[in-house]
């Protein structure tokens, strides 16, 4: 190869790669709230820390992040959670084309933003959620167990059988990779019961506060917050176990 041509193939190479990692680290969002320990794809993630695509945000047992998207969708992630910034398309500088989360383990809550309620996906280990101008609580458990908590709007939970829709606030489904989903029906505390732990659902039981942004919608609760679960822990890395369940006072004020 002349020295001409491969000096044309190394800038070639260098433009194509800079490309690339400007596509790539293309910005999402930033962090608008972190408690504990909340970890980007290079390192702790702080106040006003910017995310992108392909980045897999973790958290500690008692990690607490909230996240603005740039088309004002909000997302929280709670203890002990994994999720990745899967794909993304913009449409404009505002809203999204395209916008897929993977969400491996853990407890979420989003809130729909700007772009059209089609853009969004939110793919979970035991099927896709189609978001529908939504607002909605994710638990993913051991094993890929999803349970997914509607609390406005409409939503879809597929798998490779079929669907269940979501129409009515505080509807639950609970679903296993290949083990179908179940019907909708009102979420109660039962709910910690069929998941296996009482760490299930905290936005909702109010083992973990969101910011008020995160509230403000009717049933704020879905009837869950201040009830025990009917499950305690033996002991640090032990399983959960039944215990007789009391009722308390409802703090969220929604």
């Amino acid at each position: 190869m002349s020295g001409f041509a491969n000096k044309s193939a190394i800038a070639a190479a260098v433009v194509l790669l800079s490309t690339s990692v400007a596509f790539a680290q293309e910005e999402v969002g930033q962090a608008t709230l972190i408690k504990t320990a909340v970890t980007g794809g290079s390192g702790p993630l702080a106040i006003r820390s910017p995310v992108y695509r392909d980045e897999r945000i973790t958290t500690s047992q008692s990690g607490l992040g909230e996240f603005t998207f740039r088309d004002g969708t909000k997302f929280a992630v709670g203890g002990n959670s994994s999720v990745v910034i899967d794909r993304f398309v913009f449409d404009d500088a505002k809203t999204f084309n395209q916008l897929t989360l993977n969400a491996a383990r853990g407890s979420f809550r989003w809130i729909s933003g700007k772009s059209k309620s089609e853009a969004y996906q939110i793919v979970t280990p035991a099927g896709t959620i189609g978001v529908r101008g939504t607002r909605l609580d994710i638990f993913v458990g051991a094993g890929g167990l999803t349970s997914v908590v509607l609390l406005e709007g409409a939503a879809q939970f597929c798998d490779a059988n079929g669907c269940e829709e979501l129409r009515r606030r505080c509807d639950v489904v609970v679903a296993t990779p290949g083990g179908g989903i179940s019907d909708p029906a009102k979420v109660d505390r039962s709910i910690f019961q069929s998941v296996g732990t009482d760490r299930a659902f905290p936005f909702l039981s109010g083992r973990q506060r969101l910011t008020r942004g995160f509230y403000g919608f009717a049933s704020g609760s879905c009837g869950l917050s201040g009830q025990r679960s009917g499950l305690q822990r033996t002991g640090p890395g032990g399983a959960d176990r039944p215990e007789r369940p009391t009722a308390a006072q409802d703090p969220s004020g929604y």
